[in-house]
């Protein structure tokens, strides 16, 4: 297994294509990514870092549509609440099943619908899965019916 090093590896892997069309077969086409650059965003429309978007307005980039999220894992903290703030709108969070961290409880438990994902992801640029299994966190009414927690061989 790789060693990790928690805040100071490469922060902006892309997620893979096969898990974004997957995501847009099982609920619907992703309308903007909320944490990406020009090299890695899954959805035409997306925020840069340069747009800093954990300091924009979400509902004008969000609208009515649906919106992705895999933010640095470093700190997931602030992403998770602006999607818990922002939970009006439809959003997805894509973070490691950290059911044990501080985030999760705050902004994720009793707030989204949890979906574990199987099997593990293989970020663009790496050659081995991500060592940690990974979720999704459903924010929004389009979710709704979604149970509070499930597992999904997406793949």
């Amino acid at each position: 297994m790789p060693v990790q090093k928690p805040g100071r590896s490469k922060q902006d892997y892309g997620t893979p294509i096969q898990l974004i069309h997957a995501v847009e077969a099982r609920w619907d086409a992703l309308r903007v990514d909320l944490a990406a650059t020009a090299e890695n965003a899954k959805c035409g429309e997306y925020l840069t870092p340069e747009d800093n978007s954990l300091e924009c307005d979400w509902i004008h980039c969000i609208g009515d549509g649906l919106a992705w999220l895999n933010p640095p894992f470093a700190d997931i903290a602030p992403w998770a609440k602006r999607c818990y703030v922002y939970s009006d709108n439809n959003i997805i969070l894509l973070v490691p099943a950290s059911i044990g961290a501080e985030w999760f409880a705050a902004h994720v438990e009793g707030k989204a619908k949890v979906v574990g994902l199987r099997p593990r992801l293989t970020f663009e640029g790496c050659k081995d899965p991500y060592p940690k299994d990974c979720m999704l966190c459903l924010y929004g009414p389009m979710f709704e019916d979604e149970p509070v927690f499930s597992t999904w061989r997406w793949k």
